[in-house]
């Protein structure tokens, strides 16, 4: 007897960026990271699932930008060299702890580890990490959804209600382009919801959204069964909202999972601990220390004092967790299902860099879950269309305007340090429906493709992590560099066809380095 329905859902995004220019650039590494990290300990888990003969579902997001960025040829490559260097620095590690009892069997895990996932990239996905997402997808266990083309925060682009269309329309494209067939889903970014966002959703085939719980609690009505059932929209798609005891259980540091003693330290790591000359090698080029992903240390404490870290130990406590979890659930289902007329329904959205990066035991915890579900069958993993196709009748709700940001709303990528940026975005914006009105007819070739580029320097620019890095203060100063050159591309792009001037060297340069959606049709943006 089923006592309830497990929605859990990963957003998977990180923001365009590619420097062809450089062999190593330090923000590149946040792909590789994640790569490493995140995505590939992931579907090894699934793999191992679906060898073990365990039926699950989940639910994640690849957004069009990673999904661009995890097809891109040149940054595959330099992934590829990321791994080797890797490898050799583990090597290395291995024969200086020789003698050493705690971090020398840590040596040889991690340079095991990435030996692994090595194999792995090149076997089981064959140099692409989006042939296992698809694997999974065309299988029915993952269910795969979209995001903004860029990632772009809706609710303040709707000035210009071309801008929120193309966002969507590129998103839909992309996905299509990169999975074969259109997204029913999609994560709003940053689950950043407007009034009237739905009529263009429904319009572009989406079936469904994800929102923060105060969306559906502050609705207009207010949401009758919280957020334990989805509701429609007056455009009559589906607004999934979070449950925050679920949520809090896994995402809290100081409450949650990750912060267990046990549990891998993420600070501590040997590109800031050892000596720089023998670190050198391995971290940034410029000096700049670096994560190398080979942390010796476990929690211990909230003290600066950290013992060695037990691989093993800690994945005994991710079998631990998951049955707590499945245990707080079952509770919860129980109590959920004597208030309402159906089996209720848990939606447990996070970041899918929780899993691997920030908590490394995230990924065998998600794979334990699964386990204790299959174990005990009183719970049972959905999609969220899964659930609206077995309770397709659903109370009509207005969402409140909301994101999952501090204090729910738009003030993280809105406030004094960054509301400069939308000036130029809006601008931007109304120049694009103006060229593409002008220009629609044009058949001339370079024209067209400068437009285009204007078009991928706008989506670019709108990318709501500028803004946000601004806020946390994390990577200021290349958040602002590069929104500052997605402005000034547009406009030297803009003043070759102005002027019938065109720097072809620059407008090269461009489309190497800002080489997002070589699909793109500036026509979009008035058509969509």
């Amino acid at each position: 007897m089923i006592k309830g329905y497990w929605v859990p859902v990963l957003h998977s995004h990180l923001p365009f960026v590619k420097h062809p220019e450089y062999d190593n650039f330090l923000e590149e590494h946040w792909l590789f990271e994640a790569i490493t990290e995140c995505y590939i300990p992931l579907l090894k888990r699934l793999k191992s699932l679906e060898e073990e003969g365990i039926d699950f579902r989940l639910t994640t997001s690849v957004t069009p930008p990673l999904a661009e960025m995890l097809a891109d040829e040149h940054l595959m490559d330099k992934y590829k060299k990321h791994l080797e260097k890797q490898i050799e620095l583990g090597n290395k590690e291995v024969e200086r702890t020789i003698g050493d009892e705690h971090f020398h069997p840590l040596a040889i895990f991690y340079r095991d580890l990435f030996i692994e996932t090595k194999e792995f990239f090149n076997g089981f996905l064959n140099g692409n990490v989006l042939n296992g997402y698809r694997h999974f997808y065309n299988k029915g266990n993952l269910e795969v959804i979209t995001c903004g083309a860029t990632h772009g925060f809706l609710p303040i682009l709707s000035v210009n209600e071309h801008a929120v269309r193309t966002q969507i329309e590129v998103a839909v494209q992309s996905h299509t382009k990169h999975f074969g067939r259109a997204p029913r889903g999609i994560w709003l970014p940053e689950c950043a919801y407007y009034d009237g966002l739905d009529k263009i959703l429904n319009e572009k085939g989406i079936k469904f959204f994800i929102v923060d719980s105060h969306a559906l609690t502050y609705g207009r009505p207010t949401s009758i069964n919280g957020v334990y059932t989805p509701t429609y929209t007056p455009h009559n798609v589906a607004a999934f909202g979070r449950d925050a005891l679920s949520s809090k259980q896994v995402w809290s540091s100081k409450e949650g999972y990750p912060g267990d003693i046990n549990y891998r330290d993420f600070y501590r790591d040997i590109g800031y601990d050892l000596d720089f000359d023998y670190i050198k090698p391995y971290i940034n080029p410029d000096g700049v220390r670096v994560f190398t992903g080979y942390k010796y240390h476990k929690i211990t404490g909230e003290t600066d004092y950290k013992e060695a870290y037990n691989p093993l130990v800690a994945k005994e406590k991710t079998k631990a967790h998951a049955a707590d979890f499945h245990f707080h659930r079952e509770k919860q289902m129980e109590h959920l299902g004597g208030l309402m007329d159906r089996t209720p329904m848990v939606v447990s959205p996070y970041d899918a860099e929780l899993f691997g990066h920030w908590w490394f035991e995230g990924p065998e915890f998600l794979y334990n879950m699964f386990k204790e579900m299959h174990k005990h069958g009183v719970l049972k993993s959905v999609t969220p269309l899964e659930y609206l196709n077995m309770y397709p009748t659903n109370q009509v709700v207005n969402p409140n305007p909301s994101s999952w940001g501090d204090k729910g709303y738009y003030d993280v990528w809105l406030n004094e340090g960054n509301a400069w940026i939308y000036r130029h975005l809006h601008e931007m914006a109304d120049v694009m429906q103006e060229y593409a009105q002008t220009y629609f007819h044009t058949t001339d070739s370079n024209t067209i493709r400068i437009l285009n580029q204007m078009l991928r320097e706008l989506l670019l620019g709108q990318s709501s992590d500028w803004a946000f890095l601004v806020t946390t203060a994390t990577a200021t100063e290349y958040s602002v560099q590069r929104t500052k050159e997605h402005i000034s591309n547009f406009n030297e792009l803009k003043g070759m066809i102005d002027y019938n001037n065109i720097d072809f060297k620059k407008l090269e340069y461009c489309e190497t380095k800002n080489s997002i959606f070589n699909f793109i049709d500036f026509k979009i943006f008035i058509t969509s």
